[in-house]
C-alpha cells in the first residue's frame, strides 16, 4: 500500500466519479482504475462498488 494509493482512493470517493478524480490527479483514468484495484487487492476487500454511471463506497471503503 502506497500513500499516493489512498490519495487516489480519498479523491474517487471524494469525487464519486473515476473521471472527474482522475481529471483533479492530473492522471489517466485507466492509471487511476489500476492503482485502486492493486490497493483493494492488496486489502483483500472491494474499497468501491462500480457500476457504468456510478461509484458508491462499500461497507469497507
Amino acid at each position: 500500500m502506497e500513500l499516493r494509493q489512498l490519495r487516489y482512493f480519498v479523491t474517487v470517493a471524494a469525487t464519486r466519479s473515476f473521471s472527474d478524480a482522475a481529471r483533479k490527479l492530473f492522471i489517466t483514468q485507466g492509471t487511476l482504475s489500476q492503482q485502486i484495484k492493486q490497493l483493494e487487492d492488496e486489502m483483500g476487500v472491494q474499497l468501491l462498488a462500480r457500476t457504468s454511471h456510478s461509484v458508491m463506497l462499500t461497507e469497507a471503503g
